[in-house]
């Protein structure tokens, strides 16, 4: 299968329907805000030795699924990253007390649009051309749960059957900054979905060597979460930033979500550092 022909269909499927919700406002008019800018693609072989690497304590763990393990006979990984829109992202520069309702819309139905429209339209793409594939992610059978944490004693972290952010660097799209977040050419500020699929495309080529390659370390996402979960010492995001996402789902209810630390930040919309190429 041409990567090209993947790109035609993503594209025409994200115009096919705009990811427009209307949000309403306290003196109870409404607007109309898009939420999403154009897709990022990247692919990657299903067979890479990465996937492997993330079975391993510390990286994800043991819980991490192979695409063979989502789908027999998987020999392509297709990554999509879709950046928020500036309507999205400006409105939660504010208060980091206090998360905009554009960003949880885009947290909440923003999800809810790429697992029923992308997702689901990707999947009967590929199926139209006699080829099988699965949002992992999306599927029933994925699962996140907590672990101890072997390189801290006492602490503890998250191990999940699959994550998106992992596929997509795999895929080419970005690296990893200091909060954890993917940061792409577009930005860290969105959504990514990936899908698992037994069509043979040609992987993108990684324009990065590690996997902080287009961070700069610099520390303006440390003072943007409001519990402290980010240390440029500790290199890492404790705990307290889960307890707060538990948080807002209370406060925001039905909605939750935060993302202050991928905003007014300098990759909220763009890469800050070039590549260091192998």
């Amino acid at each position: 299968m041409e990567r090209s022909e993947l790109d035609q269909a993503v594209t025409e499927l994200f115009e096919s329907k705009p990811s427009f919700t209307s949000i309403e406002g306290r003196d109870g008019t409404s607007a109309r805000v898009r939420l999403f800018d154009a897709p990022l693609a990247g692919t990657a072989s299903a067979r890479d030795p990465l996937f492997e690497r993330f079975k391993e304590p510390g990286v994800i763990g043991p819980s991490f699924r192979t695409p063979q393990e989502w789908l027999p006979g998987a020999r392509s990984v297709v990554a999509l990253f879709f950046p928020f829109s500036e309507a999205v992202r400006a409105s939660n520069r504010g208060d980091v007390r206090a998360t905009s309702a554009e960003w949880l819309h885009g947290r909440i139905e923003g999800q809810a649009y790429l697992a029923e429209h992308m997702a689901k339209g990707l999947v009967a793409w590929f199926e139209s051309r006699n080829a099988q594939a699965i949002a992992p992610a999306l599927d029933g059978s994925f699962a996140i749960k907590r672990v101890p944490n072997p390189a801290i004693p006492g602490d503890c972290m998250f191990e999940s059957a699959w994550s998106e952010r992992h596929a997509a660097y795999v895929a080419g799209l970005g690296t990893f900054g200091l909060s954890r977040g993917l940061i792409t050419r577009r930005g860290m500020a969105g959504r990514f979905l990936s899908l698992v699929t037994d069509a043979e495309l040609e992987p993108t080529v990684r324009p990065y060597a590690g996997v902080h390659d287009y961070c700069l370390m610099c520390g303006a996402c440390v003072p943007r979460c409001p519990v402290g979960a980010i240390s440029t010492a500790a290199g890492r995001v404790n705990r307290a930033c889960h307890a707060y996402l538990n948080e807002t789902k209370e406060r925001y209810a039905p909605r939750y979500g935060c993302g202050k630390c991928q905003t007014a930040v300098p990759c909220e919309f763009e890469m800050p550092r070039q590549p260091q190429t192998r």
